[in-house]
């Protein structure tokens, strides 16, 4: 009993999360939809880390700490809105589109396309202050990226 006791007292504190910010907000949007069909797939976390580099204009590294960071976010926040929104209030309408385009590439990065990943990429597309047009044309440039 004293070395749980004594365990639980010395465990680590949990690291305190990020502030978020429009670059981690979609980064955790990314993250939510990739595991809203409860598949976290190899190919969608390959898929996050280069778009946080390319995104972002860091490497490969610091992209994987970069998602461990918006994964802890994404556990953390409620619901896709606060991310939706926070880009929304940030960032001009063609960083929009392509924060849209960079989300349905992790939508069809696995080669399946879920219904549940759709619905959270249309909450976060709204949130965002775009329009299902503008989800059909960051579709189809998605479309295209992955068969590049």
């Amino acid at each position: 009993m004293w070395p749980r006791i004594l365990h639980a007292l010395s465990a680590p504190k949990p690291i305190p999360l990020p502030e978020p910010d429009e670059r981690l907000a979609l980064g955790a949007l990314m993250v939510r939809i990739a595991k809203s069909d409860r598949d976290y797939a190899l190919a969608e976390i390959q898929r996050i880390d280069r778009l946080l580099a390319a995104l972002n204009g860091i490497g490969p590294i610091a992209a994987a700490r970069m998602r461990a960071d918006c994964e802890r976010l994404e556990r953390a926040a409620p619901d896709t809105d606060l991310f939706g929104h926070m880009i929304r209030d940030r960032v001009r309408i063609d960083a929009r589109l392509a924060a849209l385009e960079a989300l349905w590439e992790v939508v069809l990065s696995d080669g399946d396309c879920a219904a549940e990943e759709i619905a959270v990429l249309d909450a976060a597309r709204e949130a965002m202050g775009l329009s299902e047009s503008d989800s059909a044309a960051a579709r189809a440039l998605a479309e295209t990226q992955g068969q590049g």
